[in-house]
């Protein structure tokens, strides 16, 4: 399988999922122990594009993403956000600004009885440096601080093309966040697809003997 390079963009062929569709469970022969979440549209409400979440109460989780995040807890899975931020390059928010709409995110979080590890971010602009995904940088910055992290045992969760490739690069197993109208490059590059976060935690911790709402695209 070929992985494209750089951010997706330009036209794309968008992906049909019939609700009545009744896919085999996905191949798993690999304990989960660490998993990385996207931000935007994975754990929150995503921005239109070009936009960005530039100040702490534009952030506003999905429904149902504080209890993911509670069951990968619970299961003892370290759980950490892997983010692009693009909007600090461009001068649209600072790295204080960042911070704050973090702790919202914890605080959210927390009132669900809720937490993350950690959260390793992006700043930077398109091309700039080999952290921001599709590029690894920020999971293996997370390796550094965490030598035991090994990632033949890690998932990544995200709904974006950019957020497999990243998990692709270093093997990790890659879960996609798939709305109708996806597009269809990320959904062939991902491991699992699911409907939101609630089904990709169910997936990793108990994946069921099938999956419903074809989630998956030949």
């Amino acid at each position: 399988m070929n992985l494209a390079e750089g951010d997706a963009d330009g036209s794309a062929t968008l992906v049909s999922m019939p609700a009545d569709r009744t896919v085999a469970a996905p191949r798993r022969n690999r304990t989960i122990r660490w998993v990385f979440l996207d931000r935007d549209g994975t754990l929150n409400v995503k921005p239109p594009d070009g936009e960005y979440i530039e100040r702490p109460d534009a952030l506003v989780l999905l429904a149902g993403a504080a209890e993911a995040v509670r069951m990968l807890n619970r299961a003892g899975l370290w759980t950490g956000v892997v983010t692009n931020q693009r909007g600090v390059a461009l001068g649209r928010m600072n790295i204080e600004d960042l911070d704050a709409i973090h702790g919202r995110l914890k605080r959210l979080l927390h009132l669900e009885g809720a937490f993350v590890d950690a959260i390793y971010t992006c700043p930077d602009g398109i091309g700039a440096c080999t952290c921001r995904k599709p590029q690894p940088g920020l999971l293996l910055e997370a390796r550094r601080e965490h030598p035991a992290l090994d990632f033949k045992h890690a998932a990544i969760i995200g709904d974006s093309l950019s957020d497999m490739q990243a998990g692709r690069r270093l093997g990790l197993t890659t879960v996609l966040v798939c709305q109708e109208g996806q597009d269809r490059s990320a959904v062939r590059v991902a491991d699992h697809v699911v409907l939101d976060l609630l089904e990709a935690a169910r997936l990793l911790i108990a994946p069921p003997a099938c999956i419903q709402a074809g989630r998956q695209v030949d």
